[in-house]
């Protein structure tokens, strides 16, 4: 039934990650904008072509440059005729303006104005505010005909002196026909030529090393035009979708068999799994809202985050892994794809590297440092391999990198929230935890000096044999340094701690000693949960006696009763038993400690005899049968600690007293 049990568990575990996996790549490929453009080119008019020869996929036309465009429409509008219909009223409505004119002028003035008036109708009077030139040509409309007479053979406002002739009287007698016009106008632009030659396929568009001039850079904008219209033609949102998707889950699988080779027990952990799955896609959306709004700022998102608190919460091969798999998805759903990973490859490293050793708050500003350099000195060598000159270098991009910078110094306050939300302890809470400063070891120093005592040795003991052996050296000194803090609760109880000679224990019986002494994990459990301390923490309280019995009161009731008839579990710690090499370690050293501290006679081998007589009975117990350490580790330790009890404890010569 356990068997049965616990493969449903295994399978119900690994359904879990795989449906993280897929929804976080769904996410992701859902909140990206998806273009309809075809391929893309990475050049600049001026800079050297870095790619391979490129050939003329197909045929295509060159298209003309906007300046050389507007040229051409310009000559157009100005070549295009104006067509123009008679007025006959025209010249009426300006004598009559001449007859109902108030402001006091004479009769003379106005036989003068009449006779201009009728020498300029003669002509013609037309309008002309929009078309200056007199060599233009125009066609008067009288009715279905046309006569095609020039600009200049009529009068136009800017003929005449300004004065009450011009601004007042006059009403043109050649009006524009504006619609006429538009159609005769459109019809000449409808005929120009966008393009300026056609490329055959197989002709070779711009040679590797090859300067970009500005005609090669117009014959490659057009050949990405093409590209666009060529792939909108068969485009499909939902077919583009598909394949980022299968791409993003084919780096998620490459990450799970990394995990699953290499870190099993991240993998087989689902809270460290959902938090890596949640800081991607939360990265990730950060991308897609700068693609949706500013894609030339992508730089801006401080992607580095992602390998910062990877190396913080696990390790550097697990955060540059993590990073990459981060930057490959990204890559295809962000513009100039190639850009985008040298810049975050090369900066992620160099942010991975810089937290190798993050124990002070301080370093996180050096650390932004890293990251802007990285980004600037990047930057900088592109423009200067491209262009071979530093004119091109922008302003607004060290801008951007230093936004970049500022915007890491999120990771620190993100670890405290990601280590609440998930259960995840990293090394700054235990960098923490391991100064004697804290609360719970100024307790445990002022209640229980003796076992204060025993618990720094114990976790100098177990960071030596740790360094020695490999594991979570800062963790089993933590781990060490708190699991008896349970003896706060009543620490004359415990022998270290008993000075002058009254042991409390000649006034109970064996059982109730027992109970007491076994008590010690419990309450130190209470405490923990009190003084807020992680539960990898905790787990050492829990295992550090394991289910092993309290062997001085054990032995005295097995003395009082020989046949048995007593309750043996009362005599037994709770355990669990030691799951990691960290715990076991702990234990082993807990127990050595102890016994050889209350030897009475240390020598070599009264030393080694009692350390083997310790580690066997731990083994033929079944102590370590959960742990991870392998049979060379335990000699390692066997030795190990031989050597440092005998340095610990050994005998120091007599100094002989010198009379005065």
């Amino acid at each position: 039934m356990s068997n049965v049990l616990s493969s449903t568990v295994k399978r119900l575990s690994l359904i879990y990650k795989i449906f993280a996996m897929l929804l976080t790549a769904a996410l992701i490929v859902v909140i990206f904008p998806h273009s309809h453009h075809g391929e893309r080119y990475d050049y600049k008019v001026g800079a050297i072509w870095r790619g391979a020869d490129l050939d003329a996929p197909y045929d295509f036309a060159v298209m003309k440059t906007e300046g050389e465009m507007a040229q051409e429409e310009a000559a157009e509008r100005r070549a295009a005729i104006l067509y123009y219909h008679a007025d006959p009223d025209a010249r009426a409505r300006a004598i009559q303006r001449v007859e109902e004119h108030q402001w006091g002028i004479g009769n003379a003035e106005r036989t003068r104005l009449r006779k201009q008036i009728d020498s300029i109708y003669r002509i013609g009077y037309i309008e002309s505010e929009d078309y200056a030139d007199g060599e233009r040509r125009v066609v008067v409309l009288e009715g279905n005909i046309g006569s095609e007479r020039r600009m200049g053979d009529f009068v136009r406002q800017e003929d005449l002196e300004p004065g009450l002739l011009r601004d007042s009287i006059l009403v043109p007698s050649l009006v524009l026909d504006r619609e006429r016009t538009a159609l005769e106008l459109e019809s000449r632009l409808s005929q120009l030529s966008y393009s300026s030659e056609l490329v055959m396929a197989g002709e070779r568009i711009v040679s590797k090393g090859e300067e970009v001039t500005e005609d090669k850079a117009q014959i490659l904008k057009s050949l990405e035009a093409e590209n666009d219209r060529r792939f909108s033609d068969e485009y499909s949102v939902w077919g583009q979708m598909g394949g980022q998707f299968l791409l993003a889950v084919i780096a998620f699988v490459a990450l799970y068999m990394f995990l699953k080779n290499t870190r099993h027990a991240l993998l087989e952990d689902n809270r460290k799994v959902s938090f890596v799955m949640m800081l991607i896609l939360l990265m990730s959306a950060f991308e897609a809202l700068m693609v949706w709004y500013a894609p030339e700022w992508v730089l801006i998102v401080p992607l580095c985050i992602v390998p910062i608190l990877m190396r913080v919460f696990f390790d550097m091969r697990v955060a540059l892994y993590i990073h990459l798999t981060t930057v490959i998805i990204l890559a295809n759903l962000v513009p100039n794809s190639f850009e985008f990973i040298f810049y975050q490859l090369v900066t992620g490293m160099m942010s991975i590297i810089a937290t190798r050793s993050l124990e002070k708050r301080s370093q996180f500003f050096v650390l932004a440092l890293v990251i802007f350099g990285s980004y600037s000195f990047i930057y900088t060598a592109g423009v200067l391999s491209q262009e071979t000159n530093l004119h091109g270098l922008e302003a607004t991009k060290y801008l951007m990198f230093f936004l970049n910078a500022v915007m890491t110094l999120l990771a620190y306050p993100l670890i405290y929230l990601f280590e609440n939300l998930f259960g995840i302890t990293t090394d700054l809470t235990l960098l923490e935890l391991s100064s004697t400063s804290t609360k719970a070891l100024r307790e445990l120093s002022r209640r229980a000096p003796g076992t204060f005592q025993h618990s720094m040795q114990v976790a100098n003991l177990a960071e030596d044999l740790l360094s020695e052996l490999g594991g979570h050296v800062l963790l089993g000194r933590v781990g060490a340094l708190y699991h008896d803090i349970g003896k706060m609760r009543n620490p004359l109880y415990f022998t270290e701690n008993q000075t002058n000679g009254f042991n409390p224990h000649n006034e109970l019986d064996y059982n109730e000693s027992a109970r007491i002494i076994t008590r010690h994990i419990t309450d130190g459990l209470e405490l923990a949960r009190e003084y807020h301390l992680p539960a990898e923490v905790q787990d050492f309280i829990r295992t550090h006696h394991g289910t092993t019995y309290t062997g001085y009161f054990y032995a005295k009731e097995k003395e009082l009763h020989p046949d048995g008839g007593f309750d043996e579990s009362a005599f037994r710690y709770p355990g669990p038993r030691p799951y990691s090499r960290e715990t076991a370690v702990v234990m082993i050293v807990d127990t050595v400690e102890a016994a050889c501290h209350s030897m009475k006679v240390h020598t070599k081998e009264t030393t080694e005899e009692m350390i083997d007589k310790l580690i066997d009975g731990k083994i033929a117990a079944g102590q370590l049968d959960n742990c991870d350490l392998t049979y060379g580790d335990i000699a390692k330790i066997r030795k190990l600690l031989k050597a440092k009890m005998m340095s610990i404890y050994h005998v120091r010569i007599e100094y002989p007293t010198v009379k005065n």
